[in-house]
This record gives C-alpha cells, sequence and structure tokens, in this order.
C-alpha cells in the first residue's frame, strides 16, 4: 500500500455522506482550524477550503461519491488524496476528529 508522505500547510479530511460531507481542516501544527458539516455541493466545499487554498491537500475515504470531489480538486489545482476507507480508520486526523464525531 503506497502512503501520502508530502507536506502541506493545510490538511483537509472529508467526510462524504449522501446529503452532507463534515470537512475538517487541520494546520501542519496538527491544530483544527475549520470543522463543519456542509452540503455536498463544489461551491460549498469552495467557499469552506478558500481561506486555505495557498498550500491544502484534501483526503477522501473511497467510498461511492468521491468522484466529484477528485473532479473538483482538479478543476481547481488541489492536491487530492484517495484513501481506502478501512485503513483510513488508522489514521489519526480520521478518528480524532471525523470518526469519532
Amino acid at each position: 500500500m503506497k502512503f501520502y508522505t508530502k507536506q502541506h500547510k493545510y490538511y483537509c479530511a472529508i467526510d462524504l455522506n449522501a446529503r452532507s460531507m463534515y470537512v475538517c481542516i487541520l494546520d501542519s501544527e496538527g491544530q483544527v482550524v475549520f470543522h463543519k458539516d456542509i452540503k455536498n455541493r463544489p461551491d460549498a466545499l469552495m467557499i469552506a477550503i478558500s481561506p486555505f487554498l495557498d498550500d491544502l491537500v484534501i483526503a477522501v475515504e473511497c467510498m461511492f461519491s468521491w468522484y466529484w470531489v477528485s473532479d473538483f480538486c482538479e478543476d481547481n489545482n488541489i492536491t487530492f488524496v484517495l484513501g481506502h476507507a478501512l485503513p483510513m480508520q488508522d489514521y489519526l486526523i480520521y478518528d480524532k476528529y471525523i470518526g469519532n464525531k
């Protein structure tokens, strides 16, 4: 399994659901700078992440609805990481800020 190891100023994890997504953004020190449940719409995501666009990576678990986020990131030149749902449960960002909400 390959792991994404590049360093960024901001890390965004998204928990996608049918109609909404929980977005959590950490800074490079591991501090939560944004966490909110928002609508599953590209415009809502752009509003949420716009203050952090200077060096942001977005990670999404590989579930049924990740495709539009990948397209959104490609269209907006944002680094996108797709992770398998089960191993992502072991990542600190997932467990601490999304998995146990």
